[in-house]
């Protein structure tokens, strides 16, 4: 069902209203801070992330209540604490969106600009934000999971010029970084193992980018993957009345094909 704007304001109003309800009158509601619910906050991105990638429609409208509450929350007890409120929050990005979007809020609007002109050039408008002292590295935080932070630096990188002239050309540089791993494992040294196998990633991910595929759905399929094949081999060897400990290398091999001979 498709609202109108007022509609949509009504319903972010009760949001806020249930909001003060809850911290005024519900004990954990009102015992909870910024530090308590952030983890919380986490769980709910994930559990978004997961309903887009199923494309579970019903599941993503759910979620996506959840996160904003969250952000209704957040802004609530820095309400309290006499720092801004959720105007503050919300005009902010507003400003911030207008000024990232000279073609379509300033002075200079072009209705020609294709999505990926608009991108190439996204970090460099970015970077003239305070006075031009924005690093384009600094909006990365340093809690987010590795791969998700290589691609965002890699995007971020991309938006300023610095990127692949061909794409093609990177596979010479994953080559480069699997020979400096293999020579780091023959060393065994695990430090700098550790390094070279992080080079290694991040190559790899580069070229995932550079043709089209995000890392993490692909890593997240061969995962999935993994998880269906592992059980059926698991189900199987307790059929047989064994334990997988029981079982050599080359039998659970000869279950693990035959999990993929049926599609697993």
């Amino acid at each position: 069902m498709l609202h109108t704007k007022e509609e949509k304001l009504q319903a972010f109003s009760r949001l806020l209203d249930v909001m003060d309800a809850l911290r005024e009158k519900c004990p954990w509601n009102a015992a909870q801070t910024m530090e308590s619910i952030r983890p919380m906050t986490e769980e709910e991105v994930y559990e978004l992330s997961d309903a887009i990638i199923k494309e579970n429609k019903d599941e993503i409208c759910k979620e996506i209540g959840d996160l904003l509450y969250h952000m209704v929350f957040y802004a609530r007890i820095a309400q309290e604490r006499g720092e801004f409120d959720i105007a503050d929050s919300i005009n902010k990005e507003c400003d911030k969106m207008e000024f990232r979007h000279p073609h379509v809020f300033g002075d200079m609007k072009d209705e020609s600009l294709t999505a990926e002109q608009i991108a190439d050039t996204w970090e460099l408008v970015k970077a003239k934000e305070k006075d031009g002292n924005k690093r384009v590295m600094s909006g990365i935080p340093d809690a987010m999971p590795a791969l998700l932070k290589a691609l965002s630096m890699q995007e971020k990188a991309r938006g300023c010029g610095f990127d692949w002239e061909k794409r093609e050309d990177v596979w010479d540089k994953v080559e480069e970084e699997l020979g400096e791993a293999r020579q780091a494992c023959e060393e065994k040294d695990p430090a700098h193992m550790e390094e070279e196998f992080g080079d290694l990633m991040f190559a790899v991910i580069n070229a995932a980018r550079l043709y089209g595929v995000d890392p993490e759905k692909a890593l997240g399929g061969t995962c999935s993957k993994f998880r269906r094949r592992f059980t059926y081999l698991e189900e199987n060897t307790i059929r047989k009345g064994l334990k997988l400990t029981d079982m050599t290398l080359a039998e659970m091999d000869r279950i693990w094909d035959e999990a993929k001979s049926k599609g697993l």
